[in-house]
Protein backbone atom coordinates (compact mmCIF):
# COMPACT_ATOMS: atom_id res chain seq x y z
CA UNK A 1 0.00 0.00 0.00
CA UNK A 2 2.93 2.58 0.83
CA UNK A 3 4.51 1.35 -2.27
CA UNK A 4 1.39 2.32 -4.53
CA UNK A 5 0.99 5.73 -2.82
CA UNK A 6 4.74 6.38 -3.26
CA UNK A 7 4.53 5.54 -6.85
CA UNK A 8 1.39 7.71 -7.21
CA UNK A 9 2.88 10.40 -5.39
CA UNK A 10 5.92 10.84 -7.86
CA UNK A 11 3.71 10.30 -10.80
CA UNK A 12 1.87 13.30 -9.07
CA UNK A 13 5.52 14.97 -8.64
CA UNK A 14 6.19 14.36 -12.20
CA UNK A 15 2.80 15.65 -13.72
CA UNK A 16 2.79 18.13 -11.76
CA UNK A 17 6.66 19.34 -13.04
CA UNK A 18 5.89 18.80 -16.56
CA UNK A 19 2.68 20.69 -16.02
CA UNK A 20 4.93 23.26 -14.58
CA UNK A 21 7.23 23.30 -17.67
CA UNK A 22 4.73 23.77 -19.48
CA UNK A 23 2.99 26.65 -17.97
CA UNK A 24 6.86 28.33 -18.06
CA UNK A 25 7.36 27.90 -21.82
CA UNK A 26 4.02 29.04 -22.37
CA UNK A 27 4.62 32.12 -20.35
CA UNK A 28 7.63 32.87 -21.97
CA UNK A 29 6.28 32.04 -25.42
CA UNK A 30 3.50 34.64 -24.48
CA UNK A 31 5.62 37.24 -23.34
CA UNK A 32 7.92 37.12 -26.64
CA UNK A 33 4.51 37.70 -28.42
CA UNK A 34 3.62 40.49 -25.96
CA UNK A 35 7.04 42.08 -26.70
CA UNK A 36 6.62 42.18 -29.92
CA UNK A 37 2.95 43.12 -30.31
CA UNK A 38 3.42 46.15 -27.90
CA UNK A 39 5.82 47.54 -31.00
CA UNK A 40 2.68 47.65 -33.04
CA UNK A 41 -0.46 48.00 -30.37
CA UNK A 42 0.32 50.55 -28.57
CA UNK A 43 -2.58 53.13 -29.27
CA UNK A 44 -2.07 56.44 -29.09
CA UNK A 45 1.64 56.74 -29.80
CA UNK A 46 2.71 59.02 -32.72
CA UNK A 47 5.85 56.95 -33.26
CA UNK A 48 4.42 53.80 -33.82
CA UNK A 49 1.97 54.58 -36.47
CA UNK A 50 5.16 57.03 -38.08
CA UNK A 51 7.35 53.87 -38.28
CA UNK A 52 4.73 52.20 -39.46
CA UNK A 53 3.19 53.98 -42.48
CA UNK A 54 7.16 55.32 -43.57
CA UNK A 55 8.38 51.43 -44.55
CA UNK A 56 4.83 50.19 -45.45
CA UNK A 57 4.80 50.51 -49.36
CA UNK A 58 1.70 49.67 -51.30
CA UNK A 59 1.24 47.92 -54.39
CA UNK A 60 -2.25 47.67 -56.58
CA UNK A 61 -2.02 43.88 -58.11
CA UNK A 62 -5.34 42.73 -60.40
CA UNK A 63 -8.34 40.31 -60.19
CA UNK A 64 -8.62 37.87 -58.10
CA UNK A 65 -7.14 34.50 -60.08
CA UNK A 66 -4.83 36.44 -62.36
CA UNK A 67 -1.28 36.86 -62.83
CA UNK A 68 -1.16 39.95 -61.22
CA UNK A 69 -2.15 39.33 -57.38
CA UNK A 70 -0.24 36.38 -57.71
CA UNK A 71 3.14 38.60 -58.39
CA UNK A 72 1.83 41.17 -55.44
CA UNK A 73 1.54 38.63 -53.20
CA UNK A 74 4.92 37.12 -54.44
CA UNK A 75 6.28 40.89 -53.74
CA UNK A 76 4.75 40.99 -50.21
CA UNK A 77 6.08 37.49 -49.37
CA UNK A 78 10.15 37.87 -49.99
CA UNK A 79 10.10 41.35 -49.55
CA UNK A 80 8.37 41.93 -45.97
CA UNK A 81 11.30 42.61 -43.52
CA UNK A 82 9.65 43.55 -40.30
CA UNK A 83 9.62 47.20 -39.43
CA UNK A 84 11.82 47.57 -41.95
CA UNK A 85 9.87 47.32 -45.14
CA UNK A 86 5.96 46.08 -45.55
CA UNK A 87 5.01 45.66 -48.89
CA UNK A 88 0.80 46.15 -48.93
CA UNK A 89 -0.64 44.20 -51.87
CA UNK A 90 -3.79 45.32 -52.91
CA UNK A 91 -6.66 43.11 -55.22
CA UNK A 92 -7.10 45.32 -57.94
CA UNK A 93 -9.97 45.64 -60.96
CA UNK A 94 -7.08 45.53 -64.17
CA UNK A 95 -4.88 47.79 -65.97
CA UNK A 96 -6.69 51.10 -66.66
CA UNK A 97 -8.19 51.26 -63.07
CA UNK A 98 -4.55 50.42 -61.67
CA UNK A 99 -3.46 53.44 -63.54
CA UNK A 100 -6.32 55.87 -62.14
CA UNK A 101 -5.30 54.37 -58.65
CA UNK A 102 -1.70 55.17 -59.21
CA UNK A 103 -2.79 58.78 -60.13
CA UNK A 104 -5.34 59.20 -57.93
CA UNK A 105 -5.65 57.25 -54.81
CA UNK A 106 -3.86 58.45 -51.83
CA UNK A 107 -1.06 55.70 -50.33
CA UNK A 108 -0.54 53.98 -53.53
CA UNK A 109 2.62 53.72 -54.48
CA UNK A 110 3.31 51.03 -57.21
CA UNK A 111 0.67 49.12 -60.00
CA UNK A 112 1.10 46.80 -62.23
CA UNK A 113 -0.37 47.82 -65.43
CA UNK A 114 -0.25 46.81 -68.97
CA UNK A 115 2.37 48.93 -71.11
CA UNK A 116 -0.16 49.75 -73.62
CA UNK A 117 -2.85 51.18 -71.63
CA UNK A 118 -1.50 54.67 -71.22
CA UNK A 119 -0.85 54.86 -75.32
CA UNK A 120 -4.75 53.66 -75.73
CA UNK A 121 -6.08 56.36 -72.81
CA UNK A 122 -4.04 59.09 -74.80
CA UNK A 123 -5.16 57.84 -78.18
CA UNK A 124 -8.90 57.78 -76.88
CA UNK A 125 -8.32 61.17 -75.35
CA UNK A 126 -8.18 60.39 -72.01
CA UNK A 127 -5.31 61.72 -71.20
CA UNK A 128 -2.80 63.96 -72.13
CA UNK A 129 0.64 63.47 -71.71
CA UNK A 130 0.15 60.67 -68.72
CA UNK A 131 4.07 58.68 -69.55
CA UNK A 132 4.80 61.89 -67.92
CA UNK A 133 3.33 61.31 -65.05
CA UNK A 134 4.60 57.84 -64.56
CA UNK A 135 7.91 56.03 -64.08
CA UNK A 136 8.63 52.59 -63.84
CA UNK A 137 10.67 50.02 -61.52
CA UNK A 138 11.14 47.24 -64.01
CA UNK A 139 9.37 45.26 -67.10
CA UNK A 140 7.95 42.24 -65.02
CA UNK A 141 6.86 39.74 -68.21
CA UNK A 142 5.08 39.34 -71.47
CA UNK A 143 0.97 39.11 -71.21
CA UNK A 144 -0.07 36.38 -73.70
CA UNK A 145 -3.40 37.16 -75.78
CA UNK A 146 -5.64 34.19 -75.50
CA UNK A 147 -8.33 33.61 -78.09
CA UNK A 148 -11.13 30.74 -76.71
CA UNK A 149 -13.34 30.06 -79.43
CA UNK A 150 -15.50 27.08 -81.13
CA UNK A 151 -12.62 25.09 -83.71
CA UNK A 152 -14.54 26.71 -86.63
CA UNK A 153 -12.82 30.13 -85.57
CA UNK A 154 -9.12 29.71 -86.47
CA UNK A 155 -7.84 33.28 -86.25
CA UNK A 156 -8.81 37.34 -85.05
CA UNK A 157 -10.04 37.38 -88.69
CA UNK A 158 -12.87 35.09 -88.28
CA UNK A 159 -14.14 37.00 -85.64
CA UNK A 160 -15.59 39.96 -87.98
CA UNK A 161 -19.08 40.63 -86.85
CA UNK A 162 -18.48 38.08 -84.11
CA UNK A 163 -19.85 38.16 -80.31
CA UNK A 164 -16.58 38.52 -78.69
CA UNK A 165 -15.99 39.34 -74.68
CA UNK A 166 -12.83 41.17 -73.76
CA UNK A 167 -13.11 41.25 -69.86
CA UNK A 168 -14.76 44.22 -67.86
CA UNK A 169 -13.95 47.95 -69.14
CA UNK A 170 -11.56 48.83 -66.38
CA UNK A 171 -8.87 46.06 -66.86
CA UNK A 172 -6.86 45.87 -69.59
CA UNK A 173 -7.70 42.98 -71.43
CA UNK A 174 -10.24 45.10 -73.28
CA UNK A 175 -7.48 47.70 -73.98
CA UNK A 176 -5.06 44.99 -75.76
CA UNK A 177 -8.01 43.66 -77.92
CA UNK A 178 -9.21 46.68 -79.27
CA UNK A 179 -6.45 48.07 -80.37
CA UNK A 180 -5.14 45.05 -81.69
CA UNK A 181 -8.68 44.44 -83.66
CA UNK A 182 -8.62 48.28 -84.42
CA UNK A 183 -5.29 47.87 -85.96
CA UNK A 184 -5.65 44.84 -87.95
CA UNK A 185 -9.25 45.82 -89.62
CA UNK A 186 -11.77 43.49 -87.74
CA UNK A 187 -14.84 44.58 -86.01
CA UNK A 188 -16.92 42.15 -83.72
CA UNK A 189 -19.39 42.82 -81.67
CA UNK A 190 -17.81 43.90 -78.55
CA UNK A 191 -19.50 42.25 -75.21
CA UNK A 192 -17.65 43.07 -71.74
CA UNK A 193 -17.80 40.56 -69.34
CA UNK A 194 -16.38 38.75 -66.65
CA UNK A 195 -14.49 35.59 -67.42
CA UNK A 196 -16.13 33.09 -65.54
CA UNK A 197 -19.35 34.27 -66.89
CA UNK A 198 -17.86 35.12 -69.99
CA UNK A 199 -16.93 31.00 -70.61
CA UNK A 200 -20.26 29.66 -69.52
CA UNK A 201 -21.74 32.21 -72.00
CA UNK A 202 -19.10 30.24 -74.55
CA UNK A 203 -20.17 27.08 -73.67
CA UNK A 204 -23.86 27.67 -74.38
CA UNK A 205 -23.01 29.31 -77.61
CA UNK A 206 -24.55 32.78 -76.53
CA UNK A 207 -21.09 34.48 -77.53
CA UNK A 208 -18.41 33.58 -79.96
CA UNK A 209 -15.11 33.72 -78.31
CA UNK A 210 -13.71 34.97 -74.49
CA UNK A 211 -10.30 37.16 -75.11
CA UNK A 212 -8.18 36.92 -72.19
CA UNK A 213 -4.53 39.01 -71.89
CA UNK A 214 -2.74 37.42 -69.06
CA UNK A 215 0.67 35.71 -68.02
CA UNK A 216 0.19 31.76 -69.21
CA UNK A 217 -0.97 29.66 -67.75
CA UNK A 218 -3.91 31.35 -66.97
CA UNK A 219 -5.61 30.20 -64.33
CA UNK A 220 -9.16 30.70 -65.88
CA UNK A 221 -8.31 29.22 -68.80
CA UNK A 222 -6.22 26.08 -67.56
CA UNK A 223 -9.80 25.57 -65.43
CA UNK A 224 -11.67 25.50 -68.78
CA UNK A 225 -13.67 22.80 -69.09
CA UNK A 226 -13.46 21.93 -72.58
CA UNK A 227 -16.27 19.35 -73.88
CA UNK A 228 -13.82 18.54 -77.47
CA UNK A 229 -15.79 21.96 -79.35
CA UNK A 230 -13.21 24.76 -78.28
CA UNK A 231 -9.38 25.76 -78.98
CA UNK A 232 -7.06 28.57 -79.15
CA UNK A 233 -7.15 30.42 -82.05
CA UNK A 234 -4.34 32.08 -82.99
CA UNK A 235 -3.23 35.71 -83.65
CA UNK A 236 -0.92 36.00 -86.57
CA UNK A 237 1.94 38.71 -85.94
CA UNK A 238 0.73 40.98 -88.46
CA UNK A 239 3.20 44.08 -89.36
CA UNK A 240 0.14 46.49 -87.92
CA UNK A 241 0.86 45.22 -84.37
CA UNK A 242 4.68 44.83 -84.10
CA UNK A 243 5.22 48.03 -83.29
CA UNK A 244 3.78 47.49 -79.46
CA UNK A 245 3.41 43.87 -79.20
CA UNK A 246 5.76 40.88 -79.62
CA UNK A 247 5.27 36.97 -80.97
CA UNK A 248 4.50 34.43 -78.51
CA UNK A 249 3.28 30.62 -78.52
CA UNK A 250 1.27 28.52 -76.52
CA UNK A 251 2.09 24.78 -76.22
CA UNK A 252 0.13 21.82 -74.91
CA UNK A 253 2.36 22.26 -71.68
CA UNK A 254 0.57 25.28 -71.41
CA UNK A 255 -3.24 24.67 -71.68
CA UNK A 256 -3.55 20.88 -72.00
CA UNK A 257 -7.35 20.95 -71.91
CA UNK A 258 -7.29 22.85 -75.49
CA UNK A 259 -4.00 22.29 -77.35
CA UNK A 260 -3.25 18.38 -78.64
CA UNK A 261 0.05 17.07 -77.88
CA UNK A 262 2.73 18.24 -79.90
CA UNK A 263 1.31 21.09 -81.29
CA UNK A 264 1.33 24.99 -80.76
CA UNK A 265 -0.43 28.45 -81.32
CA UNK A 266 0.87 31.26 -82.42
CA UNK A 267 -0.24 34.68 -80.45
CA UNK A 268 1.08 37.89 -79.26
CA UNK A 269 2.16 39.47 -76.46
CA UNK A 270 2.44 42.48 -74.36
CA UNK A 271 4.55 43.86 -71.27
CA UNK A 272 3.22 44.07 -67.90
CA UNK A 273 4.83 46.85 -66.36
CA UNK A 274 5.88 47.69 -62.87
CA UNK A 275 4.89 51.37 -62.58
CA UNK A 276 4.58 54.24 -59.77
CA UNK A 277 3.48 57.81 -60.39
CA UNK A 278 6.47 60.60 -61.46
CA UNK A 279 7.49 61.83 -57.92
CA UNK A 280 10.27 64.19 -57.43
CA UNK A 281 13.25 63.28 -56.14
CA UNK A 282 12.88 64.92 -52.52
CA UNK A 283 10.10 63.59 -51.52
CA UNK A 284 8.81 61.05 -48.93
CA UNK A 285 6.94 58.96 -51.60
CA UNK A 286 10.43 58.55 -53.88
CA UNK A 287 12.17 57.66 -50.27
CA UNK A 288 9.84 55.03 -50.12
CA UNK A 289 10.38 53.89 -53.64
CA UNK A 290 13.70 53.47 -53.31
CA UNK A 291 13.42 51.60 -50.17
CA UNK A 292 11.36 48.91 -51.97
CA UNK A 293 13.99 48.88 -55.23
CA UNK A 294 16.90 48.30 -52.89
CA UNK A 295 15.16 45.29 -51.41
CA UNK A 296 13.57 44.39 -54.54
CA UNK A 297 16.62 44.31 -56.77
CA UNK A 298 18.45 42.70 -54.35
CA UNK A 299 16.46 39.95 -53.01
CA UNK A 300 15.34 39.32 -57.12
CA UNK A 301 16.63 35.89 -57.95
CA UNK A 302 14.28 34.77 -54.85
CA UNK A 303 11.92 34.90 -57.53
CA UNK A 304 12.68 33.10 -60.09
CA UNK A 305 12.56 29.55 -57.36
CA UNK A 306 9.51 27.88 -56.53
CA UNK A 307 7.36 28.28 -55.29
CA UNK A 308 6.80 31.63 -56.82
CA UNK A 309 5.01 32.28 -59.96
CA UNK A 310 6.97 30.49 -63.29
CA UNK A 311 6.81 33.90 -65.24
CA UNK A 312 8.91 35.58 -63.09
CA UNK A 313 11.66 33.46 -64.85
CA UNK A 314 10.80 35.85 -67.52
CA UNK A 315 11.60 39.00 -65.67
CA UNK A 316 14.88 40.76 -66.66
CA UNK A 317 15.49 43.47 -64.43
CA UNK A 318 17.62 45.30 -67.46
CA UNK A 319 14.92 44.85 -70.02
CA UNK A 320 14.20 48.72 -71.19
CA UNK A 321 10.72 49.71 -72.52
CA UNK A 322 10.28 52.07 -74.76
CA UNK A 323 9.05 55.55 -74.78
CA UNK A 324 8.72 55.14 -70.68
CA UNK A 325 11.22 56.64 -68.08
CA UNK A 326 12.59 54.39 -65.67
CA UNK A 327 13.06 55.73 -62.10
CA UNK A 328 16.28 57.50 -61.60
CA UNK A 329 17.01 55.26 -58.33
CA UNK A 330 16.49 52.07 -60.09
CA UNK A 331 18.44 53.22 -62.99
CA UNK A 332 21.26 54.29 -61.02
CA UNK A 333 21.25 50.81 -59.24
CA UNK A 334 21.36 48.85 -62.38
CA UNK A 335 24.25 50.96 -63.77
CA UNK A 336 26.21 50.69 -60.20
CA UNK A 337 26.01 46.57 -60.04
CA UNK A 338 26.81 46.95 -63.78
CA UNK A 339 23.13 45.50 -65.19
CA UNK A 340 23.22 47.19 -68.31
CA UNK A 341 19.80 47.71 -70.71
CA UNK A 342 20.14 46.77 -74.30
CA UNK A 343 21.46 49.70 -75.99
CA UNK A 344 21.29 50.51 -79.77
CA UNK A 345 25.42 50.19 -80.03
CA UNK A 346 24.58 45.99 -79.00
CA UNK A 347 21.84 45.74 -81.46
CA UNK A 348 24.00 47.44 -84.36
CA UNK A 349 26.77 44.78 -83.16
CA UNK A 350 24.30 41.92 -83.71
CA UNK A 351 23.38 42.72 -87.08
CA UNK A 352 26.80 43.34 -88.26
CA UNK A 353 27.51 39.77 -87.26
CA UNK A 354 24.05 38.23 -88.12
CA UNK A 355 23.62 39.27 -91.89
CA UNK A 356 20.48 37.51 -92.59
CA UNK A 357 18.87 39.78 -90.20
CA UNK A 358 19.84 42.68 -91.46
CA UNK A 359 18.65 41.41 -95.31
CA UNK A 360 15.43 41.91 -93.65
CA UNK A 361 15.36 45.50 -93.10
CA UNK A 362 13.94 47.32 -95.68
CA UNK A 363 12.84 50.61 -93.90
CA UNK A 364 12.69 52.59 -90.61
CA UNK A 365 9.49 50.47 -89.27
CA UNK A 366 11.49 46.94 -89.97
CA UNK A 367 14.05 48.17 -87.92
CA UNK A 368 12.23 48.80 -85.62
CA UNK A 369 10.17 45.68 -85.45
CA UNK A 370 13.40 43.76 -85.50
CA UNK A 371 15.11 46.06 -82.62
CA UNK A 372 12.06 44.88 -80.53
CA UNK A 373 12.52 40.94 -81.22
CA UNK A 374 16.16 41.48 -80.26
CA UNK A 375 15.38 43.43 -77.22
CA UNK A 376 12.81 40.45 -76.04
CA UNK A 377 15.26 37.42 -77.39
CA UNK A 378 18.04 39.42 -75.13
CA UNK A 379 15.82 40.35 -71.88
CA UNK A 380 14.74 36.06 -72.05
CA UNK A 381 18.24 35.33 -72.20
CA UNK A 382 19.11 37.30 -69.60
CA UNK A 383 16.24 36.15 -67.43
CA UNK A 384 17.51 32.80 -67.62
CA UNK A 385 20.77 33.64 -67.11
CA UNK A 386 20.09 35.34 -63.77
CA UNK A 387 18.43 32.10 -62.54
CA UNK A 388 21.10 29.88 -63.55
CA UNK A 389 23.65 28.70 -60.33
CA UNK A 390 26.54 30.25 -59.59
CA UNK A 391 30.01 28.12 -59.57
CA UNK A 392 30.15 28.22 -55.84
CA UNK A 393 26.51 27.34 -55.38
CA UNK A 394 26.69 25.08 -58.32
CA UNK A 395 29.50 23.06 -56.26
CA UNK A 396 28.15 22.80 -52.66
Amino acid sequence: MRRLFAMALVAMTMTCGLSARAADEADAESVKVSDSLKAIFQFGSAATKQALNANTVTVISGTIGGTYVQFGADLASVLDDGNKLRVLSIVGRGSVQSVADILFLQGVDLGIVRSDTLDYLERRGFAKDIKKQFTYVTKLYNEEMTVLAPKSIRSLKDLNGKRVSVDLPNGGTFVTAHTVFERIGVKPQFFYIEQRIAMEKLIKGEIDAVIVCGGKPYKSVSNFKNDGRFHLAKVDYDKPLQKDYLPATFTSKDYPNLIAEGESVDTIAVPAVLAAYNWAPNTERYRKLTTFVEAFFTKFPAFQNPPFHPKWKEVSLSAPLADWQRLPYAENWLKTHNIEAVTRNRFDEFLKQTPSAAATIKSDGDRESLFKQFQAWDAERNARAQVRPTPAAAAK
